[in-house]
């Protein structure tokens, strides 16, 4: 679907969606835990349902009754299939979990996810003694556990998501493992994983990222659980109030482990005004913002929004670690570079390094390439441009924000569809 964005100036607040990183976290968590698990703060973005199917999946009794969605787990149950819809996290946080059974578990996939790899997976799976068959390298995924403790070595550099996926399921395996990890990224999504798993009784003892001892054997303890609110999500609408008003972000964690909260040092050093108070962040535009250097190895979710906030800044902005932006659901890199320079932004890529020159934003037509982060990215470009733009396929943010259109809506943004 269509969305054309006007430029607006921004006032108000709201509150940050639910974060779907720990929201799936937590299913997984819930699946293996031996009781009932309460899940305060929810989300029901595409990727949070896509988990919550697979909980089904498993044969877990789902109750949703608005604040919270109750997940019962069914330890006899025996799944055939878990449809993983886009979510990357999704098919790489449950294939571990999946490998903890004896018979064939078949991971699907759809859309871009088809076309993102999972072949990395094999190798280490292999080495815990699991079975595994793909479509050359891709979904869909036919697994065969059960999984078996030991010693094995991962490349971290694509993804940290599988590593979750394992730190989460080996304290379920019969015995003691050791995983030996290589040039891990996103640190900070491992440090949510770990964070997770202690909230539900588990033990990892992490060795400096390098190295995790997982004791066998143990149990997963339901109960409560709140889901903070997303900074990724949040992102966006910092970067909202940095371009074109004052917006007032509420239930964000300013000491989160979300690697996303990295977004407020690009605001500083774009001379955007923070205030920080009671888990709320305001952000207000100054009289100029100039340009930035970030690096985003840790946190590539931030390059789209930091592509609109470059745009607005005047100088060229350097941001690091474009590397990170291939394996997306898009080549984030080449579609920023892209849809930037249709509305008269100069995006050029050296190395590892993507640069943007600040710059008047134009009216025009773009594409979010079924990407959400790049449909809000190009929703913020437009905020401060000369005329209105008009994003094709821009309803792709229910991947992971189903209520974005209707927040800029609420913050005074003219949004037509």
């Amino acid at each position: 679907m269509v969305k054309v964005i006007h430029p607006s100036a921004i006032h108000g607040e709201v509150k940050a969606p639910a974060s779907k990183s720990y929201m799936q976290r937590a299913i997984a968590l819930s699946i293996l835990a031996d009781d009932e698990t309460l899940i305060e703060n929810p989300s029901r973005c595409d990727d949070a349902l896509a988990g919550l199917n697979i909980a089904a999946s498993f044969g877990c009794r789902i109750y949703d009754n608005g604040s919270f969605i109750s997940i019962i787990p069914n330890p006899e149950a025996l799944p055939q299939k878990l449809f993983c819809g886009e979510s990357g996290l999704a098919i790489r946080l449950f294939a571990p979990v999946a490998a903890l059974f004896s018979h064939p578990v078949e991971l699907i996939a759809e859309g871009s996810l088809l076309k993102r790899p999972a072949g990395f997976m094999t190798h280490t799976l292999q080495q815990f003694g699991v079975k595994v068959e793909s479509n050359q390298g891709f979904p869909p995924i036919q697994i065969q556990g059960p999984i078996s403790a030991g010693k094995a070595v991962l490349d971290g550099s694509l993804s940290s998501q599988f590593l979750s996926g394992l730190l989460i399921a080996l304290p379920k395996a019969k015995g003691n493992s050791v995983l030996k990890v290589e040039n891990l990224m996103s640190i900070p999504y491992v440090s949510m994983t770990l964070q997770a798993i202690e909230a539900f009784g588990g033990r990892v003892e992490n060795k400096d990222y390098q190295e995790f001892i997982i004791s066998g054997n143990q149990s997963y303890k339901g109960g409560t659980y709140k889901i903070e609110g997303d900074w990724s999500g949040a992102a966006g609408l910092l970067v909202a109030g940095a371009i074109a008003g004052k917006i007032t972000v509420k239930e964000l964690q300013s000491a989160s482990l979300q690697a996303d909260v990295a977004v407020l040092k690009a605001l500083q050093q774009a001379g955007a005004h923070i205030d920080m108070a009671n888990e709320q962040i305001t952000v207000s535009k100054p009289a100029e913002l100039h340009a930035f250097e970030f690096d985003a190895l840790h946190c590539p979710d931030l390059f789209p929004v930091l592509t609109a906030l470059a745009s607005n800044c005047k100088g060229i902005s350097k941001i690091y670690g474009v590397h990170r932006l291939v394996h997306k659901e898009s080549n984030r890199g080449e579609v920023l570079k892209q849809e930037f320079n249709k509305l008269g932004i100069n995006i050029d890529i050296q190395d590892d390094i993507m640069l943007i020159t600040g710059g008047t934003v134009k009216s025009g037509k773009v594409n979010a390439h079924n990407d959400h982060r790049m449909a809000m990215a190009l929703s913020l470009a437009a905020l401060n441009a000369k005329g209105p733009i008009t994003i094709d396929d821009a309803l792709c943010v229910n991947k992971t924000y189903p209520d974005f259109y209707n927040d800029l809506d609420t913050l005074g943004v003219k949004v037509m569809s």
